[in-house]
């Protein structure tokens, strides 16, 4: 009975994508372990590894030697296939800065920088995709082929309005920048909270990998949580999920009284830990070195605000673990840690296990390109499936 011509083409595109995604997924390969991992015939494998290299997916790396019978040609992903770009925009004390960076099909990283720029003069979306491209001209790298932008910012985007909310970076606050971005690009453009993006990172790289569940305290000029559920962030309906600098403390006398100190940004934001630091006597001009620097009593009391936000945490989450990550974090290390875990044993009943983050490079900007490169990765998959489905 002869097979009909749509489902040999839906076929052949199931076939087709599952190669590629061993590649991709697995590394170089020859004809039969690709074969030992589908169940594919040799005809039908032969048939598609030549369009996968056809379409600059996959190329030839080498060939096997010392076995009996011809030497086996190697089949691998091809770095060049498709690029991702990632870009971390934040907040300084001068004019906010971003890092970029540009990863292959492979996963390596081909180029980085970071640049100080102005988004509240100029038209943002302009200029963060100049700053991209200009990359790309820098490193030889065709702007076509990159298929996918994640863009990691200190607020949370809602899609329904293309708007950057609860960002205080100015300019990157302006509606539609998201739109006009993809528009110049021609490509893709995601935006994620910068403390989900680091989570992606302790996630795939740091000690976080082997949690059901964990949540990152992001400790550093600004505070912000991420919540990891068996792998998959929780945005919330709006991108605000994790905001747990707004959380009031404590209820106030009057609706018209103000407070310096009423939500938890107010004592553990960067300013509110310079200014607990000079109490302590210990003068600097940023958190993180306030935290170094620091001694015992310091700690101590800065702990005991930590503990604020991580029993709070796990009060509605019960997580696995609870990762402290950011510059405070980092400068606190294992003194903090454990300051924060004998904190959370005095005050509360509630049970958590502490951990420092172990990614040391910038978290952010690695998870946004771990976030990017999985994208490209999908969309290509799909886009074989369908090109050689029709």
């Amino acid at each position: 009975m002869e097979r009909p011509a749509g489902s040999a083409k839906l076929l052949r595109g199931l076939n087709t994508s599952a190669v590629l995604s061993h590649l991709l997924n697995r590394g170089p390969m020859t004809r039969a372990d690709i074969r030992e991992l589908t169940g594919l015939s040799k005809p039908t494998t032969g048939d598609v590894l030549r369009s996968l290299v056809s379409a600059d997916l996959a190329v030839v790396t080498g060939h096997t030697s010392g076995g009996p019978g011809p030497n086996a040609e190697i089949y691998a992903t091809n770095p060049d296939g498709a690029f991702a770009a990632a870009l971390s925009v934040r907040e300084t004390d001068a004019r906010p800065e971003i890092s970029l960076a540009i990863v292959d099909l492979v996963g390596t990283i081909r180029t980085r920088t970071q640049i100080s720029v102005d988004l509240a003069t100029e038209d943002p979306a302009a200029t963060l995709a100049n700053a991209l491209m200009e990359l790309c001209k820098e490193s030889d790298i065709p702007l076509e082929r990159v298929r996918h932008t994640h863009i990691a910012v200190p607020g949370s985007y809602d899609h329904t309005t293309d708007t950057i909310r609860h960002v205080d970076v100015p300019g990157l606050d302006r509606p539609g920048l998201v739109t006009s971005m993809r528009r110049t690009l021609g490509a893709p453009v995601a935006v994620d909270n910068d403390v989900n993006l680091a989570a992606i990172a302790e996630r795939r790289r740091g000690v976080a990998s082997g949690a059901e569940t964990f949540a990152l305290l992001w400790l550093d000029h600004g505070l912000g949580l991420a919540i990891d559920l068996g792998g998959s962030l929780l945005r919330g309906a709006r991108g605000g999920a994790g905001e747990i600098g707004y959380m009031p403390l404590g209820l106030p006398a009057h609706r018209t009284l103000r407070y310096e100190n009423n939500d938890l940004d107010g004592i553990l934001a960067g300013p509110a830990v310079l200014t607990l630091a000079a109490e302590h006597g210990v003068v600097a001009t940023n958190p993180h070195d306030a935290v170094r620097s620091g001694g015992a009593a310091f700690i101590a009391d800065l702990a005991q605000r930590v503990a604020v936000g991580v029993a709070a945490v796990v009060a509605v989450l019960d997580p696995d673990l609870v990762v402290l990550a950011g510059t405070v974090a980092q400068a606190g290390g294992a003194r903090l840690r454990d300051a924060v875990a004998i904190a959370i044993r005095t005050a509360s009943p509630l049970e958590a296990q502490i951990a420092t983050t172990a990614v040391t490079d910038d978290a952010v900007l690695l998870g946004a390109v771990d976030a990017g490169l999985g994208a490209v990765r999908e969309d290509l998959i799909r886009a074989v499936q369908d090109s050689n489905a029709h």
